[in-house]
């Protein structure tokens, strides 16, 4: 289709034609000087918007060039021996990483499934999370003796504190111990990273302000939400690998689960020399009732991140109807889990194999749940004796 900005040269008459310089020419018509001005200036118009339409076309192809990947055939590959191709692995991480679950008390289930004294879960959501993004599970089973939990602490690259409700008790004792583990190994030189979700959020709040009262009350039970960044700077944080456009859609979108009754608001935090000390807020979320709770910190010094929302729901749970499953809801998941793993295989930790082969969760089978229509769709459930006289 030819361009509106450029005149037909057709229609225009040669400046020294018979037509604009006859004296036969009718009395009303265009003077020959006018005429063959006109042309000049018609003909000046086409040399000037030529070089800017070759100019503009050329600037679009180079756009459309750089948005489009770069494929390298095999000729354009330096080197022939295509044995060297592959870019050398760095020794330095692990590729192999294994994450540590925390098992919780119950069944996942109010009972349905078990009611045995001593029974915890791990649901299967958060094992597909982490399996996921490239690494493997063991599960730390809360209430096994001491000596066994923490060996098996010696055969992972990282923890993962899960949701749930318990907040004392034998539970909240072995959480902080192997909150303080952590902190341990990091300060040793591993390091070795802990992901905290919705309860697992708030254990550590409780467990670093030294106050087991200082949660507040918050609606936001089945609730999909957006997240407000506080942080311009995610260097470094779980959300620094996260594309432009989904970033912005975290704060415009409702994509993020959110599914509790408990939470810390972000004055509450910042006054409380501990924790701000130790965590930086880098996102805040707003419940049912307009109240605004932290979702989203980050350890200043450590690779702790917590979070009071669920980033495993949107890709592997089912049971509650406003998890979000949107294309960009079930990538929030991935990049979250594939920062955990990254992060885990920077630990220096590398136990002996048939030691991992032996614990693995792989020795487990989950049980499916969903068919009750709410919680959990799958979990894996450890029976453990009551250890309560110990």
């Amino acid at each position: 289709m030819p361009s509106p900005f450029l005149a037909n040269p057709t229609s225009i008459p040669p400046p020294n034609s018979a037509e604009s310089t006859s004296s036969d020419a009718p009395n009303d018509a265009v003077p020959a000087s006018s005429s063959s001005s006109s042309s000049r200036c018609s003909e000046m118009w086409n040399y000037l918007w030529i070089p800017f339409l070759i100019s503009l076309s050329k600037e679009l192809t180079s756009a459309k060039a750089q948005s489009t990947p770069t494929i390298l055939l095999p000729s354009q590959l330096a080197g022939s021996d295509s044995s060297q191709r592959c870019t050398a692995l760095d020794p330095k991480l692990n590729y192999r990483p294994v994450i540590g679950i925390l098992s919780h008390p119950g069944d996942g289930a109010s009972g349905r499934l078990s009611n045995a004294t001593g029974t915890s879960y791990i649901a299967a959501s958060y094992v597909k999370f982490v399996e996921s993004a490239g690494a493997r599970v063991i599960p730390l089973i809360y209430n096994e003796p001491s000596d066994v939990l923490f060996q098996k602490l010696n055969l992972v690259n990282g923890v993962l504190f899960t949701g749930g409700w318990a907040k004392s008790g034998r539970y909240y004792g072995v959480a902080e111990k192997i909150f303080k583990m952590i902190l341990k190994k990091n300060d040793a030189g591993d390091h070795f990273p802990l992901y905290a979700i919705c309860l697992g959020f708030e254990l550590l709040t409780m467990i670093i302000s030294k106050n087991k009262k200082i949660l507040e009350s918050f609606s936001a039970a089945d609730m999909a939400s957006t997240l407000q960044f506080t942080e311009t700077n995610i260097e470094g944080t779980v959300f620094q690998r996260f594309p432009p456009d989904l970033l912005r859609k975290l704060s415009t979108d409702c994509i993020v689960m959110q599914n509790h009754h408990y939470g810390i608001s972000p004055e509450t935090l910042e006054e409380s020399q501990d924790l701000s000390s130790f965590f930086k807020i880098l996102t805040t979320s707003t419940d049912k009732d307009d109240k605004v709770y932290v979702s989203t910190v980050h350890a200043y010094h450590y690779p702790v991140t917590a979070f009071q929302w669920h980033p495993e729901k949107n890709a592997f749970e089912w049971g509650l109807p406003m998890i979000p499953h949107s294309e960009d809801a079930i990538h929030v998941t991935q990049h979250i889990a594939n920062f955990l793993c990254s992060e885990a295989r920077k630990s220096l930790n590398r136990p002996p194999i048939q030691d991992v082969l032996d614990n693995l969760i792989y020795n487990y089978s989950p049980t499916f749940c969903g068919k009750a229509g709410k919680g959990y769709d799958e979990v894996y459930i450890f029976k453990q004796p009551s250890l309560a006289h110990l």
